[in-house]
């Protein structure tokens, strides 16, 4: 991916430790692709060489940056886009993905299924698999990082209650690959065995590309779970649905050994506009909506929390989005890593026993109370403004285990569970 000269010739050049990934994720409507592009303005105005990618189906970049036929297209890749120096938009096309770098696999697959009888157009649906467009623009993060053209990537993942799943997919499927290829590299006479007595070829074409394609998603794993490179940012609204969504991706980025360092609290109400004060009906929402903040920073502690009221209109355009920016950030430079640590963390304790630590601020013995319901822990606390409850989503491997006991240690509660005997 080459760059316009014109337009990035006063850009920072390029380093291994300026090298930043930031990935956005949340609830489809909390406003997580506005934040995205937001961001990324503000790292384009400081100079870094900036990319914002996103592939949701929708084209949202299009409609928050308003592109139209007077903005240049890069001739070098049909997908980028130049917005204004130091920042490019990639808006990844899945069907033209699959059509220029994936069409020999994704054939090779539906002709499998076509040989069994599977209607053809059934087979082509069946090929691309759930996630496929998620992984398109995971391995377009790769590339454009091992390729070092910008120091700052912002992705703006698909709202989805799985994407987390798949920043940790490349990881498995690189462990397994490695294991396929190894074996394929031992028995090098092996593939041509088995397609005989089978009945199933498969072209040596096709077994190159898996072995690339293995390589590049370890480089992704490696690349995702570098905290020094990769952080995780939640965009939440103030109600219970949202930051309950917020906090299961804040426990599976724990769980996958991917850093979060930020969450923000969009489309906050305000008490007043413009120095009138809202009517009854709104006051309502709003101390609702401010009470959730708090219940989030209680929940999200010791994580930074940046709050962004509700626009009395839409954002969109490049001005709105840089008044955005300078709401959520201030002063202070996006790519920063603005926290490492983990809220949550699940700690094997062999045969029988698994420890969760969960960080609880400013909490005694006493202040507690905590029970299991279902998949879910609720902890209870008792505060100086009131009682906070934080709703724990549990690991799926907990489900058949029994809660058998808590500890609180330096702000830690540690949380015991031991697996039923069969």
């Amino acid at each position: 991916m080459r760059l316009n000269g014109d337009l990035y010739r006063n850009c920072a050049k390029c380093t291994t430790e300026s090298m930043r990934l930031i990935i956005y994720t949340g609830k489809g409507g909390t406003g997580k692709t506005v934040i995205s592009c937001s961001t990324a303005i503000k790292l384009a105005e400081k100079k870094y060489n900036t990319l914002i990618i996103s592939s949701d189906p929708a084209h949202t970049l299009n409609d928050a940056f308003q592109l139209h036929s007077t903005i240049t297209r890069n001739r070098n890749d049909n997908n980028a886009i130049d917005v204004f120096p130091c920042l490019q938009v990639l808006q990844i096309d899945p069907t033209l993905e699959m059509n220029t770098r994936y069409h020999e696999v994704i054939s090779y697959i539906a002709s499998m299924f076509s040989s069994k009888g599977i209607d053809e157009v059934l087979a082509y649906e069946i090929a691309m698999m759930p996630g496929m467009i998620q992984l398109f623009s995971l391995l377009k993060v790769e590339e454009v990082i091992r390729l070092r053209s910008h120091d700052v990537v912002v992705l703006d993942m698909p709202a989805s209650g799985e994407a987390l799943r798949y920043l940790y997919f490349p990881k498995l499927v690189g462990k397994i690959g490695n294991r396929v290829t190894s074996l394929l590299g031992a028995f090098s006479g092996f593939t041509e065995i088995f397609q005989a007595f089978s009945g199933i070829s498969i072209p040596n074409k096709i077994l190159r590309y898996e072995k690339d394609l293995f390589n590049s998603l370890n480089q992704l794993s490696d690349i995702i779970k570098d905290n020094s490179i990769t952080t995780l940012r939640l965009v939440a609204n103030p109600d219970s649905f949202s930051i309950e969504n917020a906090k299961r991706a804040f426990m599976a980025a724990s769980l996958y050994g991917i850093n979060t360092d930020l969450a923000v609290i969009n489309k906050i109400l305000p008490y007043e506009y413009n120095g009138v004060e809202l009517n009854e009906f709104y006051t309502n929402w709003t101390k609702f909506q401010h009470a959730k903040v708090s219940e989030a920073k209680s929940n999200f502690y010791p994580l930074p929390i940046r709050e962004v009221p509700l626009h009395s209109t839409e954002l969109a355009g490049i001005e709105m989005l840089r008044a955005n920016a300078d709401i959520i950030f201030g002063d202070d430079d996006p790519s920063k890593i603005f926290y490492t640590g983990k809220l949550y963390s699940v700690i094997d304790q062999p045969p029988k026993n698994l420890k969760i630590s969960v960080r609880v601020p400013f909490t005694q013995k006493q202040d507690y109370d905590i029970k299991r319901l279902g998949s879910e822990v609720i902890i209870k606390l008792d505060s100086p403004t009131g009682y906070l409850v934080n709703v724990i989503p549990l690991p799926t491997i907990t489900f058949d285990m029994k809660m058998i006991g808590t500890r609180l240690r330096n702000n830690t509660l540690n949380v015991l569970f031991e697996r039923r005997d069969l």
